[in-house]
């Protein structure tokens, strides 16, 4: 009878193992930044949303960011990149360095000819699966204008299933002032390449609105 009794013990704790939720529980953000001519005076600001960042995501958390430029798909364009440690000292060394590269990196970039965005998000996906993070968001801080170097195909799929994509500042170019349909048409042409792909779409360009990145 205790056998029995032992026997069924251990089932139940098996059962319980089995069903325990192994989702991570971790954020991970991934922040490109366009640096075309037309742009990249836009850049000082985006330093108002990676202090914001730094100051919000928690121990576990990770936090990229990356330049928008001629040819996207590359580790290389990626500034500054960090999974915050657990011991409050160490984190905060961490985050201190994590402004400071993109401080340096804002005021000295030059701006790019090209605007290689498929490619960012690429990077960006390939970069957060790899992190395993539960929670994915790829904030694309542009004026949304696509141009690629002869040669570049930028026709692939993207698997963005569980990411959440958010535009912020998207600027008016002068040619939208003219025909705001146009400044639409970019916005809904990003909105269905993403939501296509299996991710979720918004547009934030209120910067004071930040805390809805993570609503």
């Amino acid at each position: 009878m205790k056998k029995a009794v032992l026997f069924l013990q251990i089932i139940a704790i098996l059962f319980v193992q089995g069903c325990v939720d192994t989702t991570s529980r971790a954020t991970g953000v991934y922040m490109l930044l366009d640096t075309s001519g037309t742009y990249a005076k836009e850049l000082e600001n985006a330093q108002i949303i990676i202090k914001y960042l730094v100051g919000t995501l928690n121990p576990g958390d990770s936090l990229a960011v990356a330049r928008i430029d001629s040819g996207s798909f590359s580790e290389k364009d990626i500034i500054a990149k960090v999974t915050f440690d657990n011991r409050p000292s160490v984190a905060n060394s961490q985050k201190r360095a994590f402004v400071q590269m993109t401080e340096d990196f804002t005021k000295n970039v030059k701006g790019s000819t090209y605007t290689d965005i498929n490619g960012g998000l690429l990077q960006a996906e390939d970069f957060l699966t790899e992190k395993g993070t539960g929670k994915k968001i790829v904030l694309i801080y542009s004026d949304l204008m696509e141009e690629l170097p002869k040669g570049h195909v930028r026709d692939f799929e993207l698997k963005l299933a569980g990411f959440e994509v958010i535009a912020l500042n998207v600027t008016k170019l002068r040619s939208d002032i003219k025909d705001p349909k146009q400044y639409m048409k970019r916005i809904d042409h990003w909105r269905d390449r993403v939501e296509s792909s299996g991710g979720t779409w918004k547009v934030i360009n209120d910067l004071d609105r930040l805390e809805a990145i993570f609503e």
